[in-house]
């Protein structure tokens, strides 16, 4: 699969957010909305009212990453509304199966997040119920931290426990993404990837996005997965 970027909208203006989005219809894939809630991470940002909103003025379909808790609860009405794409995290949730089902019974992408120092060789049986896995490259809650460079084996062995089973999943990684770690995540395995400051910290955020994709695909290009 080509690589897709997903920026992420915590790192644009929230006065202007249509706008923002607009800024990056024309190179981006998908349009990444963190969802938190100030109790699975320590920060509080976006619901359902403002993706709502935002699935009428967005050309590009929405990438949901919900770091909430509950979202057993929530998920499926991101999924309901119209979200393309919609993740929850293996920590939060209590009945993944069940949750995932309904996000794609709604006609949405059904995507699994892991943090950090999650393995991810525990969910290797979900597999078959998902669409994506992401792999948190930052502790989740704030834009703008460092990549964490000790999930990339973590990538690798994403990749190949996804390969070994023969299945259409994507790999995303969301945190750090740039111009310096964004090669090393394809090379890893990664395939979807999530930049906000890259991408909304540049002067020209399309021109951002289509960078980035021409490197990933470069390294993706060259790698042995």
């Amino acid at each position: 699969m080509a690589p897709q970027i997903a920026p992420s909208i915590l790192s644009a203006d929230f006065a202007r957010l249509a706008e923002d989005v607009a800024l990056i219809s024309g190179t981006a894939d998908w349009v990444h909305v963190d969802v938190m809630d100030n109790h699975f991470v320590p920060n509080l940002t976006l619901g359902l009212p403002v993706v709502e909103a935002l699935l009428k003025h967005s050309a590009l379909p929405l990438d949901c990453h919900l770091m909430i808790e509950d979202p057993d609860r929530w998920a499926p009405q991101y999924a309901e509304a119209g979200a393309g794409s919609v993740t929850i995290h293996a920590e939060a949730a209590k009945a993944p199966i069940r949750t995932l089902r309904a996000i794609r019974s709604a006609g949405a992408r059904a995507g699994l997040g892991v943090n950090p120092a999650t393995p991810v060789e525990g969910f290797e049986d979900l597999l078959g119920e998902i669409d994506m896995l992401l792999l948190m490259t930052v502790e989740p809650g704030f834009g703008g931290q460092k990549f964490l460079d000790v999930v990339l084996p973590k990538v690798r062995r994403a990749r190949d426990m996804i390969k070994g089973r023969d299945l259409p999943v994507w790999v995303q990684v969301d945190g750090g993404v740039s111009a310096e770690t964004i090669e090393r995540c394809a090379d890893a395995g990664a395939d979807v990837f999530v930049a906000g400051s890259a991408v909304y910290g540049a002067d020209d955020p399309a021109d951002a996005v289509r960078r980035l994709k021409a490197q990933a695909a470069k390294a993706t290009a060259a790698a042995s997965w």
